[in-house]
């Protein structure tokens, strides 16, 4: 499978003449950052390896956390790097999807959207936990958005990472969700 880096310098200039004035700026500048991505046009550095006895050249990377070169490493540094924050209990996920015939003014609008979808949806997450049929209780979550499908398909969506429980009493006691099998 080609990377979305080979992907963007095959059609990327194409892509830019001809959406390339109605592109969002920031998207612009991720595509151009990524085709450029440990390539000669960002430069390198030249290091000397003590085992092998040999010089060797590595580009520089472009550091745009959209990039699945760079972006990646990223993630895993914040993974590590939050771990310890987590609550020791069942982590459930749950996901949010813009529906498909508002897609094409999310798009152009996204700004908007995207703070509609994410009001949304943990305001209805919110809810349902505050009901004591479900929890009863003040729940914490993490969302991310991500507007694509790994097909490469516009499809905006957040996914919230929640904690199998939340707060009552004003912060004095703690309910876990009771599972049943």
């Amino acid at each position: 499978m080609p990377l979305i880096q080979d992907i963007f310098k095959k059609y990327g200039a194409a892509y830019l003449e001809k959406y390339g004035k109605t592109m969002p700026s920031i998207h612009k500048k991720a595509l151009l950052a990524m085709m450029d991505c440990r390539t000669k046009s960002l430069g390198g550095e030249i290091y000397f390896c003590n085992k092998c006895k040999q010089f060797h050249y590595s580009y520089h990377s472009c550091g745009n956390r959209h990039c699945a070169l760079c972006g990646n490493n990223d993630a895993g540094k914040w993974i590590l790097k939050n771990r310890g924050m987590m609550l020791p209990f069942t982590y459930f996920l749950a996901t949010f999807t813009m529906p498909e015939e508002l897609r094409i003014l999310c798009r152009k609008n996204q700004r908007v959207f995207y703070s509609i979808l994410f009001k949304a949806s943990s305001d209805a997450l919110k809810l349902l936990a505050k009901d004591k049929k479900y929890l009863g209780a003040d729940i914490a979550m993490i969302g991310i958005l991500h507007s694509w499908t790994r097909a490469l398909i516009y499809h905006p969506h957040v996914h919230y990472l929640i904690p199998g429980g939340g707060i009552t009493d004003k912060g004095k006691k703690y309910v876990l969700v009771m599972i049943r099998s």
